[in-house]
């Protein structure tokens, strides 16, 4: 018994009329099978070209059709194209088909928006086999606890999307780890593939698309911040390696914790040197929304009807809050309007001396005051700001709205190339890009100033393996000059 094969481009009439004709055959006569192979235009050439050198035959246009001896094996026998086969079951089997061409031209169209479809599918089932690798460091942290639900909802990545789960806690608590694995084990997450837990960066980081960092180091009582800079630069400029080592080549990396973000991220980039950079980021979102809590507070709306407030600076150290862009919504004034409609923050408050002291002191030991009422870390505002980041990345910013982010800085607002430094970014199409539209005061402007010493300075201590009497005389005398250039005009920037 012979089996007929009917080839052709996706979007070819007369593979559509082919088709048509095989599958009537196939339905009324129980001695004729088919099979057909659909390409998609693109790959129709060269598929074809390797089919017939394959078997030694010779064709050039679509469709191809050859029988296949089911029952004794070998290679097939060329039939031809269009024309060879309608002629060879009109005089075999006494069948002729009168299909316009306007149908024939119907059903390719037809035909091409399914195979489309099923390309479509075929790839989404192919990215549900293969799981996301997404890896948190500091995975201890109480935030990173809040945040795995999240993570595992499919709201971020996709309710398709199976996810690899991997716990790093470098010289963390192996029980603990193990602890939290059984913990996520026993909610029975349809999505999760696979989790596992680490206390070492050998093979940390190992295919991953996303990476949330949440090591923070802070200084024992009786170190000096030198040398807890230090640790901090050899940690995650080690961090930076594996990542450039293990990681995908366009992994998203998400730095966030209570302590100097600016000198972590910046040197997690340096050890991550083969890593597009724009994909390094530090988290402004939780001081942001503390300041947002704030104002809301004072002002008696939500926090969610505060927006587009600013966090400018070294996050961690010393930042500014600034309030030129924020608008506040349902704000009950002598002026009301509909959901939509904001008005600007500084035209309600209007008290500048308040804003630029008591505002500021106060959202930089917001933190710290929850912190001593728990007495714990801050873990909730931690993941919701890290799922903020996240979400933004993944489905754009809304509409109209900026949010703060440590990037690193292309040269805007005077702000040094190259500095790790907290701005204003929207995002769009998996891409933050910088406000640069944004008027800053000559005020803003004095503050940046101040911060981008202090972050030179910060960048001065350099722990590069050179010798250590070397190391120490470059470092002080780094230190020195950049201390000599930190302008004395930041009274009103307050340091967390």
């Amino acid at each position: 018994m012979a089996r007929f094969v009917v080839a052709g481009r996706a979007n070819c009439p007369y593979f559509a009329k082919s088709e048509v004709v095989a599958d009537y055959l196939s339905q009324n006569l129980p001695d004729f099978k088919f099979h057909k192979i659909i390409k998609h235009p693109e790959e129709w050439q060269p598929w074809m070209k390797s089919l017939c050198e394959e078997n030694n035959w010779k064709h050039e246009h679509s469709p191809i059709i050859w029988r296949e001896l089911v029952d004794r094996g070998g290679k097939g026998s060329l039939l031809g194209g269009f024309n060879e086969f309608m002629e060879y079951v009109q005089g075999y089997y006494g069948f002729i088909s009168d299909m316009q061409t306007d149908l024939m031209i119907k059903i390719a169209k037809e035909n091409f928006r399914t195979h489309l479809e099923e390309l479509d599918e075929e790839a989404v089932k192919r990215n549900r086999i293969k799981p996301m690798s997404i890896w948190i460091s500091g995975a201890l942290n109480p935030a990173c606890h809040n945040l795995i639900p999240t993570l595992l909802s499919g709201e971020i990545f996709g309710e398709e999307k199976l996810i690899n789960l991997n716990l790093l806690d470098i010289d963390g608590s192996m029980s603990s780890l193990y602890g939290l694995q059984m913990e996520v084990e026993d909610m029975a997450y349809p999505l999760l593939q696979k989790i596992s837990v680490h206390t070492t960066l050998r093979k940390a980081f190992m295919d991953a698309e996303v990476i949330i960092v949440f090591d923070d180091i802070v200084p024992d009582e009786n170190q000096s911040m030198e040398n807890c800079y230090k640790d901090i630069v050899d940690l995650y400029q080690d961090i930076g390696t594996r990542i450039d080592t293990f990681a995908k080549f366009n992994v998203r990396v998400i730095v966030a914790g209570d302590h100097i973000l600016n000198l972590k991220t910046q040197n997690l980039l340096n050890g991550a040197f083969s890593v597009d950079h724009d994909n390094i980021v530090a988290v402004s979102t939780q001081l942001e929304g503390e300041a947002k809590a704030l104002l809301a507070k004072k002002l008696n709306v939500r926090t969610q009807d505060v927006k587009n407030v600013i966090v400018w600076g070294n996050l961690g150290r010393t930042s500014y809050i600034d309030l030129h862009r924020a608008q506040v919504h349902q704000y009950e004034g002598a002026v009301w309007g509909p959901p939509e409609f904001s008005q600007s923050a500084l035209e309600i408050l209007k008290d500048s001396k308040w804003i630029e002291t008591e505002f500021q002191e106060a959202v930089h030991s917001h933190r710290s005051t929850v912190q001593k009422i728990l007495n714990r870390r801050m873990s909730f505002s931690l993941a919701f700001a890290v799922y903020k980041v996240l979400q933004c990345w993944y489905f754009d910013s809304p509409p109209g709205e900026v949010m703060s982010l440590g990037v690193i800085s292309k040269g805007d607002f005077n702000i040094p190339v190259d500095l790790i430094f907290s701005v204003p970014v929207r995002f769009c199409g998996g891409k933050w890009e910088i406000q640069t539209n944004i008027e800053i005061s000559e005020e803003t402007k004095r503050k940046l100033k101040y911060i981008v010493q202090e972050l030179k300075m910060e960048k001065a201590l350099n722990f590069s393996p050179i010798l250590d009497e070397e190391r120490e005389s470059n470092q002080l005398s780094a230190t020195e000059r950049a201390s000599k250039e930190v302008i004395q005009e930041g009274d009103s920037i307050v340091k967390e």
